[in-house]
């Protein structure tokens, strides 16, 4: 007995649906050559401008006309917003063009490190941090041109980031403290990882926002 073969629809308009796969907060922005070059440009820039700066954050607004405007310091510097920012706005590439820029120029030629600059900054306990901004950056501005252009998102990406960073220069201070004797590993990252957290998480929920905004009016 042959056996019927598979019925197919025959009714006009009709098409068969494919099976697909949905990724939640899954998509890809592109951005040109020219544009990396330039926030990549604009990314040196904040990241060696936010290194001098302390950031800081006022009293409520609705508290300005009884209290005036009263400022707060979070004891830590714009250096980090810089670094995110890159990667948020400009991509992976322009990021690590930024951060690869901020190492060379620091190395060589120019003090624009928070202590200072070069070649013996290796010595520095907070060099590691430095190292880590190369791929902090990059992994910031692949995941922030990777998901959808939600404010959410780019929190992640820009908390991702920073917990790179965070953990290349925890890293480095354990490498160093075997070559230092004077270096205590616990205390250092008490002192270059703890300490700042607070202000660099605040500074993180600005770089998101920031960016949510750009990237929506720049419609891109």
């Amino acid at each position: 007995m042959a056996k019927r073969p598979f019925p197919v629809s025959t009714k006009p308009g009709r098409k068969t649906k494919k099976p697909h796969s949905r990724r939640i907060g899954y998509k890809i922005s592109v951005i040109s050559t020219a544009n990396e070059i330039l926030w990549g440009s604009i990314g040196l820039l904040l990241t060696i401008g936010g290194t001098f700066i302390e950031a800081s954050i006022t009293n409520l607004p609705w508290h300005w006309t009884e209290a005036g405007i009263q400022s707060q310091s979070l004891g830590v510097t714009y250096q980090i917003g810089g670094v995110l920012l890159s990667g948020c706005l400009g991509g992976k590439n322009a990021g690590l063009m930024s951060q690869f820029a901020y190492l060379f120029l620091g190395l060589t030629f120019f003090p624009i490190f928070t202590q200072g600059g070069g070649l013996e900054y290796i010595q520095q306990p907070t060099f590691g941090y430095i190292l880590g901004f190369l791929p902090g950056a990059w992994f910031c501005g692949w995941l922030a041109f990777k998901l959808k252009r939600k404010l959410e998102f780019f929190a992640f990406s820009s908390l991702s980031g920073l917990a790179i960073i965070h953990l290349c220069g925890i890293v480095y201070l354990l490498g160093l403290s075997w070559f230092k004797e004077t270096i205590n590993w616990g205390e250092a990252i008490s002192q270059y990882s703890l300490a700042p957290l607070p202000g660099q998480l605040a500074i993180v929920c600005a770089v998101a926002v920031i960016s949510f905004v750009l990237r929506h009016l720049l419609f891109y």
